[in-house]
């Protein structure tokens, strides 16, 4: 047994065996152990190589790939993006106070530290050829798929607290640290790695200056992005201080002119900005998932609004809620109306509008959920019917009771017979199903009798009362 010596530890063995006793004489056994050493030194110099790769191309402290690798995978990752038109973000990491806490703890501490970054960071990447180290305090991430700069902006935000929000523990010290963000946004900012980089590092140092804890190359992004934050937030403190209120429209029988139905429109009565119509927010609700409180709390109240109706001795019209596609999305959804609605009377009162397309994302698993709503005693209305692609074989097969003509036809049909065509088409269809019609955005009375002409079951819109608050609806409804 020959030993393979490799930077003095024992990196294998060079074994010969024979059957006879003394078969290794002195000189076999001198040239057996040249042979070993030999083969030592070749694994030494392979073991080498390797070290050196890894440091030409690796950050030897975080184990994550250094400037020079980092900047051939963006030159690929920006070629890639091209191709695919898409934007594609550069982030660059500064950690604040670096110095100071190499400085007051050493190297060793400074070094600590800067692994566990890495590793906190690498924790929320999925895959870690988008990050590196590419200096002393500064690390790079890579965002290869960019939706939305808004949205951009919101998770550099949620990162920045994910990352730095927890203290490090280097030794028996617990650290607080913290960072700033530069984005750069291809193809806006750079066309290529170097003028992205370049970009990134400009708004580095410009968050630097200002104090921000990040900010985008580009001061329209900055401002544009800056706006939607600030709204995000008023709109988290109007959740928490019950400024949200319910506005009521009502759906009136074509023939009788009298209120059949309501819808509830979700309003925002701010202290700052006054009554905010949902056009200014609702999109913002969604993008920030805010939707799904308030989108439980509208249910709530129209159910609690509806029984205040009942309990006074009002005929109490049945009250349609709209439902967001990221409401429905939810596996929980039908348990969450189920729980919304819990407070209202029994059988509910509440009916539920979807749009077309929301349905048809995902057919088979939307009819399930809406015989589930179906069974809590809720009808179903498809909403802004006929904007959409869907398919009249799956119309006939969805457990729904009502379709909504979008109010773009109305206000267009008197004088585009090609969509008066339309419009009765949709009419006829629904009946054939057995479905009721109700036209949204009635707003003259030429519309309205050409709706009754037309056979359309009920009607809503300016022409006989724009969304009120519930003092208002009472009163119409009571007289």
């Amino acid at each position: 047994m020959l030993p393979l010596l490799v930077a003095g530890s024992v990196a294998g063995v060079l074994c010969l065996q024979s059957t006879e006793p003394g078969f290794f004489d002195d000189e076999e056994v001198k040239l057996l152990l040249e042979l070993a050493g030999d083969i030592s030194f070749c694994l030494d110099g392979i073991k080498k190589a390797e070290q050196l790769d890894y440091l030409a191309y690796y950050d030897p402290v975080t184990g994550l790939a250094n400037r020079s690798l980092f900047h051939e995978r963006l030159k690929q990752g920006l070629i890639a993006a091209a191709h695919e038109a898409r934007k594609f973000a550069l982030i660059i990491l500064d950690v604040e106070r670096f110095k100071t806490i190499n400085d007051a703890l050493g190297r060793q501490a400074g070094d600590a530290l800067l692994k566990q970054i890495g590793d906190r960071i690498a924790t929320f990447a999925p895959d870690n050829s988008w990050l590196s180290r590419i200096g002393s305090d500064h690390f790079a991430i890579m965002v290869p798929h960019v939706e939305s700069v808004d949205d951009l902006g919101r998770r550099a935000e949620r990162r920045l607290r994910e990352f730095f929000g927890p203290p490090f523990r280097i030794g028996e010290t617990e650290l607080r640290a913290a960072a700033k963000l530069g984005i750069a946004v291809f193809p806006d900012d750079g066309a290529d790695a170097d003028m992205l980089f370049k970009n990134a590092e400009a708004a580095l140092k410009k968050a630097k200056e200002s104090g921000e804890r990040y900010l985008f190359y580009t001061q329209e992004m900055n401002e544009r992005v800056a706006e939607k934050m600030s709204l995000e937030n008023k709109l988290r403190q109007a959740l928490e201080r019950d400024e949200f209120v319910l506005h009521y429209q009502p759906k009136l029988d074509t023939e009788s002119r009298r209120i059949v139905g309501v819808e509830a429109l979700i309003r925002w009565q701010s202290p700052e900005l006054g009554l905010v119509p949902p056009m200014k927010f609702i999109s913002l609700l969604e993008e920030t998932g805010l939707i799904l409180p308030i989108g439980a709390w509208a249910l709530g109240k129209a159910s609690s609004d509806h029984r205040r109706w009942v309990e006074s001795g009002l005929k109490a019209p049945r009250v349609a809620v709209n439902v967001s596609p990221i409401q429905l999305r939810q596996r929980d959804f039908v348990a969450l109306v189920g729980q919304a609605i819990i407070e209202g009377v029994a059988p509910t009162g509440i009916d539920l509008e979807i749009t077309e397309s929301l349905i048809m994302e995902d057919v088979a698993g939307n009819i399930e959920k809406l015989n589930s709503l179906r069974a809590l005693g809720m009808t179903i209305a498809i909403d802004d019917f006929g904007t959409g692609y869907s398919s009249l074989g799956y119309l006939a097969k969805l457990p729904v009771q009502t379709l909504k003509i979008d109010r773009t036809f109305i206000i267009t049909m008197l004088n585009s017979p090609d969509t008066m065509t339309l419009v009765s088409t949709i009419i006829q269809l629904a009946h054939s199903l057995k479905l009721k019609v109700v036209a949204e955005g009635v707003d003259a009375e030429d519309q309205a009798k050409l709706l009754q002409l037309l056979r359309c079951d009920q009607m809503q819109g300016y022409l006989f009362s724009r969304p009120v608050p519930f003092d208002q609806m009472t009163a119409l409804l009571t007289h």
